[in-house]
Formats: structure tokens, sequence, C-alpha cells
């Protein structure tokens, strides 16, 4: 075939109609599997920062808003590089394609862990988890972007939901080894270090995943590289093929205009509002979302439960978490993408107001599952949601963009909710995190467009 009769609309109709077959549920798993690490590096925050406390690198609070040497300097260190890799992402894997950035990524943010592991101060420590923070962040934006493309248009959805259940199976993993280990010193080194060094292991299996994973055919078409695309989609449909046993269904492509979209078009008609309404959402969703998931130990022990025993809680709480993707997994095409963010954020109001007044540790436990179970389901929700409103071109650069707002806000977070929490304990923590729920809530139901069951074209 040649160049001139391959159009970029033709093989996203090609890609759409293929059903999920063994072949696609494979690309899905290998970037659900670098999904798995980033999330283990970016949540054992939480679990370690008892043990950080512990052998006297941080304090709990600090006696200023912007302390480092708390743990809220490092929770904001994390954050300063997630907003650094988010914005610098997008321009990254738009340029240089879905494919390599997530692979140097992961690399990156592995090796700069590793290190973090043998430091002995607050600045040493923040410093690398800094680093760590901008290689997690790129590689966040980049899964979701590359996650978006490769997929058919009816299976997106649980493509997402399926990447976020497996990788939030590493949330109960890091909270079981930090109640393992945190609390123990082996061979001379906190517990701690440990917790770190073992989610370093993630970059042993970055090249198989690479190897089995193909550019983004919709990425090669928007840089006029449609030969290449071609061959990937072939190869696909051949799989497919022999799988399913039969021939493919005719493509019908979709008549869509033939734009030249540029990063400055996200100000323009229609995807200003888009713009806008996603940035809303990345920063109030990071109040609520981290201002849980970043605290939960802190918190538990702020409401007199023991080191120890808020460790024990944390790993039960932990192991909803891949549940929440698994529900999502359910209704994921069948639900509005919208419709789940309201729910979700709504369930997660609710569960953090009551869990800011128990004291019983049942009590206690059973509503830091619920608030898990929304968090997540919330997660998938959006990660899906806010890639698909977006064009192929810019598609990375725009997710970063929007994401970027949500990761700068994260740094001054981390204080607030320490200042929230020294001033009026953890009922004032639930309180600033259900005002953002309800923001949200508000925003996504006036201004968030459908998006099931949609061509990405269209959107």
């Amino acid at each position: 075939m040649m160049t001139s009769q391959i159009t970029a609309n033709d093989l996203s109709a090609r890609l759409d109609r293929l059903p999920a077959t063994r072949t696609i549920w494979k690309l899905i798993i290998l970037l659900s599997f670098g999904f798995f690490f980033e999330l283990y590096d970016l949540l054992y925050t939480a679990y370690v920062a008892p043990g950080l406390v512990k052998s006297g690198m941080l304090t709990t609070t600090t006696p200023g808003l912007f302390g480092t040497t708390g743990v809220a300097g490092f929770v904001a260190a994390l954050f300063a590089g997630l907003f650094i890799g988010s914005l610098l992402s997008g321009f990254l894997a738009d340029r240089f394609g879905r494919r390599a950035i997530f692979t140097y990524s992961l690399l990156w943010y592995a090796a700069a862990n590793a290190i973090m592991a043998f430091q002995d101060t607050a600045a040493g420590l923040n410093f690398w988890r800094l680093l760590a923070g901008i290689g997690i962040g790129t590689e966040l934006v980049t899964i979701a972007a590359y996650l978006t493309e490769l997929v058919p248009k009816q299976l997106r959805g649980r493509a997402f939901a399926c990447c976020q259940a497996v990788g939030f199976c590493a949330v109960p993993l890091a909270a079981f080894l930090s109640y393992k280990l945190v609390p123990l010193q082996m061979l001379g080194w906190d517990g701690w270090r440990w917790v770190v060094i073992i989610g370093c292991h993630g970059a042993l299996f970055v090249w198989w995943i690479r190897r089995a994973l193909p550019e983004s055919p919709r990425w090669l078409a928007s840089h006029g590289r449609l030969l290449e695309a071609d061959q990937i989609v072939r190869e696909l449909e051949r799989k497919v093929e022999l799988e399913t046993g039969r021939p493919l269904t005719t493509p019908v492509a979709e008549v869509v205009p033939d734009l030249q979209v540029h990063f400055a078009d996200l100000w323009r008609v229609p995807y200003r509002s888009r713009t806008l309404l996603m940035i809303v959402f990345n920063v109030f969703q990071t109040i609520g979302y981290y201002g849980f998931a970043s605290w939960v130990p802190t918190l538990l022990i702020q409401q007199g439960i023991t080191v120890t025993s808020s460790l024990l809680y944390s790993s039960v709480i932990a192991l909803a978490a891949p549940i929440g993707p698994l529900i999502g997994f359910v209704i994921a095409d069948r639900w509005e993408r919208k419709s789940v963010i309201i729910t979700s954020s709504l369930c997660i109001l609710v569960c953090g107001v009551l869990f800011s007044q128990a004291r019983d540790a049942a009590l206690l436990i059973l509503l830091g599952v619920c608030m898990t179970l929304a968090s997540n389901i919330l997660s998938y929700s959006y990660h899906a949601y806010q890639a698909e409103l977006f064009p192929t071109a810019i598609r990375a650069r725009a997710v970063g963009f929007v994401y970027s707002w949500g990761r700068f806000v994260a740094i001054f977070n981390a204080f607030m909710i320490a200042a929230v929490l020294r001033a009026y304990g953890v009922t004032g923590v639930f309180a600033f995190i259900g005002c953002a729920m309800l923001i949200i809530v508000v925003a996504v139901y006036w201004f968030g467009p459908r998006t099931r069951n949609v061509a990405v074209e269209l959107i």
C-alpha cells in the first residue's frame, strides 16, 4: 500500500474495529506493569513516613508553614518533581514518541530512588525524591496517552480500569512491606530503606516490557509516519485474526476534519473549556486524593493509634486499592466517565466526614476502605477521561499541562494538610478534603462532555 493511500482516519478506524483478543489485552497488561512500578514508588510515601520520623530524619509537623524537615517537606519534594515531570513529559512524549519516554522515565525514577535510599539528611532525602518525582510524573502522563491511542474505542474504559487495578496492587504490597520492615533494622539499615530499594527493582523488567510494546500508531500517523503506523496495525490485525479464527470486519472511517492542532489551541474553542475544566479538576482532585492517600498512617496516629498499629490498619485499608478499579472494570464502558467521577467524589466526601469522627478501629478501617475504593474508581475514570478530551497531536502535552496544575498545588497541599492537622485536627483535614470534592462534582456535572464509546478523533 502506498503512503498516499494510507490516512490517519483509516488507521484509527482499523484500530477501533479490533475485538478484545489476547493480543490487545497483552498490550494493556504490559503497560499496566509499568504503572504498577510507578504507583509503588509514588504511594509508598505515606507508609515510610512513620519510619522516617522514627529515624529522626523527619518530623511529623514543622514549626513553619514551609519547613523542609518534616513529612510535609518530603511529600512536597515528590510533588515538585511530579509537577516538573508532568509539565515537560507531554512535550517529550509528543516529540519523541510514547514508547521511548515510557521506557526512559521508568529507568530515571528507579535510579533516583535507589540513590535516595542511601541518604542520611532531610535535604538529601528531599532532593533525590524530587528527581524521582520528575520521572514518575513523566511516566504518568505518557502511559495515559499511550493507552488511549493503542486500544479500540469500545475498550478504553476497561483498559484504564485494568491498568489501574494492576497498578494499585502495588499499594497493598508497599503497605505490607512497610508494616513488616519499617519498624525494624536489617543489616544495620532502617526498614524504610529496604522498602525503597525493593521498589527500584522495577527497572529490571523495563527492557522486557519495552520489547513487546509497539509505538502508538496514532502518534506515528500524526507525525506523518504512515507506513510505520500501517505496519504496526497490520501486525495487530494479523494476530487478532489468528486468535479469532475469522476475518476482521471492514473498518468504517469516521469523517474527521483534517485540522492542524497546536498547543496554543488549548485556549481556543472547543478545547478551552476542557482545558479549564481539567485544570480545576486536577487542582481539587489532588487535595482530595493525596490529602488522604499520603497521610493515612499519620492521620491514624493523630486518632490515637500507635505507629505499629497504624501501619497494620493502613495495610488492611490498602488491600482495597486494586478492588476499586476492578469495580470500574465492570462499569467502565457501560457508564459515562463523568458520571463515575461525580459519584466517586461524593463517596469520598461522605466517607471522609465520617472517618474524621470515628474512633473505633473496625469503623476506621471500614471507612478507610470505602474511601480507598472511591478514590481509585475516581482515579481510573479521570485518567481515561482527560486523555480522551484532547487530540492525538497534542494529547500528551495537553494531559501533561492540565495534570501539572494538580502536581503544583500538591507541593503546597502537603504543607496545608500539615497546618490544618496541627490547627484543627483530623476533622479539619477532612472538611478541607470534602470542600475540594464538592467543587469537582459541580465542575464536572456542568462542564464535562460525554466520551463513552466515541472515537477519540470525534470527542
